[in-house]
């Protein structure tokens, strides 16, 4: 994010400006403003992910316009919204905790849709569960290392968020791509352990 500071905070800015006007829509005709949040803004919102993942691969600036990506391929990514919420929702009648276990397990579903353009939401959920397989702990922690600057956030009035959100999104992708590395590395192992004719015992752990 070095040199880029400005132009996340105007990003963020920005797509609170659009939050908002869709809260107000909301507030003003109810129905509208739910069916605009659930098949516009539901999608809208995974490119902010995308924003910062770009930056952090090095792709240039901060481009806002970014944003609007996923309604390119508005049935895809809306195909894959809708099932993450409704397996997290269904998860989470088991007492909540399974829900938010599970909302780990698929938190790398769109960074998958968006770099496999052929595969389904389904495909993706279960291809971030198994990219997630031991590293849910990990990812929690990490998110646990976010309280402080929320709180900070909350402090400021909200001010701090506009450079808060980018270090966040940002820090989801570079786990994205540790995570890949480490899961390539398995499916590679793997593979070579089923080549040697099952000589080798392969251990799987799952946080």
């Amino acid at each position: 994010m070095r040199d880029k500071w400005g132009q996340a905070a105007v990003a963020t800015l920005v797509i609170y400006i659009a939050y908002l006007l869709v809260c107000a829509l909301s507030a003003l005709v109810p129905l509208l403003g739910l069916l605009v949040i659930l098949f516009v803004l539901s999608v809208v919102s995974v490119g902010i992910y995308f924003i910062f993942w770009d930056v952090y691969l090095g792709k240039g600036n901060v481009e806002v316009k970014t944003v609007l990506e996923p309604l390119q391929d508005y049935g895809r990514y809306l195909g894959g919204v809708l099932l993450t919420f409704i397996y997290v929702l269904l998860w989470s009648l088991l007492f909540y905790i399974p829900g938010i276990i599970k909302l780990f397990s698929y938190s790398m579903t769109f960074y998958i849709m968006r770099e496999n353009p052929g595969m389904k939401g389904e495909q993706a959920i279960r291809r971030s569960m198994a990219m997630m397989k031991g590293h849910k702990m990990d990812l929690f922690l990490l998110m646990l290392s976010f309280i402080g600057w929320i709180l900070l956030g909350m402090i400021t009035l909200g001010i701090a968020y506009l450079w808060i959100y980018p270090y966040i999104y940002t820090a989801l992708s570079a786990f994205y791509e540790e995570l890949k590395k480490d899961y390539a590395a398995r499916e590679t192992f793997v593979a070579q352990s089923a080549g040697d004719g099952g000589n080798t015992i392969v251990i799987t752990t799952e946080a």
